[in-house]
């Protein structure tokens, strides 16, 4: 299971934008969905992000694990919150309405609202993973450095963020040939449901992998120590400008964002939407 930053989408349309864009689109995004909790409204947005997510291209089979992982991780907090505090929310946004059940452990009392804002806040996460997987699975590992740097990012927190997804895909490489090579020396990891022994058998693969990380990590200090890294007047060998298309993008998230503040400001999406 990879569940790691690759480059998926090539030839799609997201991957001929600027990768400005798809670095300042999620931000936007999240200014739009922040303070809605109004069901219909986070529908608008869902629609929104199925759209831009469509638009990357992004094969399911090579991104299964990322959202099986994200929606079960998604699942579980949302079941958490609507155990023990979601009646609580859904009341903070005039929420209020009969108990349909009662959970027979925790005794949390489930009325429609509580439904509704728990779909909202599930609804809010999915659409954010939609218009961020664009970022790890569409952005060439060549030019998120350089976009990052022309967002206004200093050099080093640019190549911070660039070197983080490369180290990742070689990490798990590195993972994977360390596995290998352990077990031609008659490793096993633990199959036991006890989680200490678990831990404690991958030391035969977490010491050498920690170490050949670090080798890693030594060998690209130096090699950008002997190129200059750190000077005043970094030039850069690729060259981002923004078309037209990019423009008309980043207007239709400028104008979503808009609206869903100007619709939060005026109420009409800051409370809880009962059927």
């Amino acid at each position: 299971m990879d569940v790691t930053p690759r480059y998926l989408g090539a030839g799609s349309f997201l991957s001929r934008r600027d990768p400005r864009v798809l670095l300042i689109v999620p931000v936007l995004f999240v200014v739009a969905v922040a303070g809605i909790s109004d069901l219909r409204g986070m529908l608008v947005c869902v629609a929104v992000a199925i759209v831009y997510y469509r638009a990357a291209g992004i094969p399911w089979r090579e991104v299964r694990a990322n959202w099986i992982f994200m929606l079960t991780f998604t699942t579980i907090i949302v079941l958490v919150n609507s155990i023990f505090t979601a009646g609580d929310s859904a009341d903070a946004h005039g929420g209020v309405g009969e108990t349909l059940f009662t959970l027979p452990l925790t005794g949390t009392v489930i009325t429609m609202p509580i439904l509704s804002y728990s779909a909202t806040v599930f609804l809010r996460y999915v659409s954010l993973a939609m218009v961020s997987f664009p970022v790890a699975f569409n952005v060439a590992p060549s030019d998120l450095g350089t976009a990052v740097a022309r967002l206004g990012v200093s050099q080093r927190l640019a190549y911070g963020v660039d070197l983080t997804f490369r180290f990742l895909p070689s990490t798990v490489a590195s993972l994977s040939e360390t596995i290998d090579a352990q077990r031609t020396r008659g490793y096993e990891h633990s199959r036991s449901r006890n989680p200490i022994k678990r831990l404690r058998s991958m030391r035969p693969v977490v010491i050498p992998l920690t170490v050949n990380a670090l080798l890693d990590a030594e060998d690209t200090a130096n090699a950008m120590d002997l190129r200059g890294f750190g000077g005043r007047h970094r030039t850069w060998m690729r060259e981002l400008i923004f078309d037209r298309t990019d423009y008309l993008v980043l207007l239709g998230f400028v104008v979503l964002a808009a609206l869903m503040v100007a619709a939060k400001i005026a109420g009409l999406t800051g409370g809880v939407w009962t059927p």
